[in-house]
């Protein structure tokens, strides 16, 4: 990435005891960011899965699109059932659910890229022949009965009254198709067709209809949407859990890579114009005004990897268990990496500079 994208801050340090916590204190709240992403979610269940083992941290609010929705409301059904242990087991067990369910996919990869380590899917006969067919036929065409084999891996994987009572808050977006506009669905209306319509990405899926209105990916409004976080959270901390890169080097030249940048373009976009929302609000915002100081006390983070990068379009339909191992793992690592970093930061200081997203406007 450049030195312009979103980076580590290099604020002063605070005053000794400012926002600090000992071993005796309760832990300190924070709230987490996740982006939507396919099988590329399996990299915020490994950040998640290492948060979950922090004792000085409680995760108070998740917002989530797509994956990172399912993430959250696997996480905080888990929770309510059964602690941070129970919310661990919940996500493995999700992931796990997956995985399987994709056993008898064509979506494999070809013998070379298994051999040569490759992740990705672009060689795969049914892939091309399903990006080929997307681009010719709606899903009503090519799914008429509406069938997404997700909907029964939600409903083994989630006790929805655990989720409805659970002190984990969560908020799910979704895009409502007639208005564009976002719909943020909490932990009492997270249904499973809130879900499916937070991952419901129109080229392959039905728009899922919900209280007489239609929606697709919540990507295309938020992904995550953060507000939510500032307004109904008491935590003044935010982790963003980054899957979609913001920046890639070089021109893509290749069709397919064109469309693949266009899409992590797009799907960027809404988060980076709320983080420059929010940097704008935190300078311009009256302290001495409620809603100044929610956008003032607000610290962002950051969880990111350079693999991310590496990985194509294709692969976030990959759900082979060793692949989703591998992402969750590397999720741990950054997690790790970050909390060695930047752990001391929690609860003093942003470590995510976003407002050099103001520059030029």
């Amino acid at each position: 990435m450049s030195e312009h994208a979103l980076q580590d801050a290099t604020e002063p340090e605070a005053e000794p005891g400012a926002g600090s916590s000992s071993a005796t204190d309760a832990p300190l709240p924070v709230d987490v960011a996740l982006q939507g992403g396919g099988a590329h979610g399996a990299f915020a269940w490994g950040v998640l899965d290492r948060l979950l083992e922090e004792q000085r941290l409680r995760i108070d609010g998740i917002s989530g699109t797509s994956a990172g929705a399912m993430n959250a409301a696997v996480l905080a059904s888990g929770f309510a059932a059964g602690g941070a242990d129970g919310a661990r087991q919940a996500l493995t067990d999700f992931w796990r659910r997956v995985s399987e369910g994709a056993l008898l996919s064509p979506l494999k990869r070809g013998p070379l890229d298994v051999l040569l380590g490759r992740w990705t899917l672009d060689n795969s006969p049914a892939f091309l022949a399903l990006d080929l067919a997307s681009r010719l036929f709606s899903p009503y065409d090519l799914n008429p009965v509406g069938l997404n084999p997700l909907r029964d891996i939600l409903l083994e994987s989630i006790d929805f009254e655990h989720l409805a009572a659970s002190r984990v808050k969560v908020f799910i977006t979704a895009t409502c198709v007639r208005t564009g506009r976002p719909r943020i669905f909490r932990n009492a209306d997270a249904t499973t067709d809130a879900l499916l319509a937070s991952a419901c990405l129109p080229q392959m899926f039905q728009a899922v209809e919900i209280e007489g209105e239609a929606y697709w990916d919540g990507g295309y409004s938020g992904n995550p949407t953060i507000s939510p976080l500032v307004r109904e959270c008491s935590a003044d901390d935010t982790i963003l859990v980054q899957i979609n890169p913001v920046e890639r080097p070089g021109t893509p030249r290749a069709a397919r890579d064109i469309l693949s940048r266009v899409n992590e373009i797009s799907f960027n976009a809404p988060l980076l114009k709320e983080l420059r929302m929010i940097a704008l609000l935190r300078q311009v915002a009256d302290p001495g005004h409620t809603e100044g100081a929610l956008w003032g006390q607000m610290r962002m983070h950051r969880i990111a990897s350079e693999r991310m990068v590496e990985l194509g379009y294709s692969s976030k339909l990959n759900a082979e268990w060793a692949f989703l191992i591998m992402l969750r793992d590397e999720g741990r690592r950054a997690a790790s990496e970050f909390l060695e970093r930047h752990g001391d930061d929690l609860g003093k200081r942003p470590s995510l500079d976003i407002d050099y997203l103001l520059e030029g406007i």
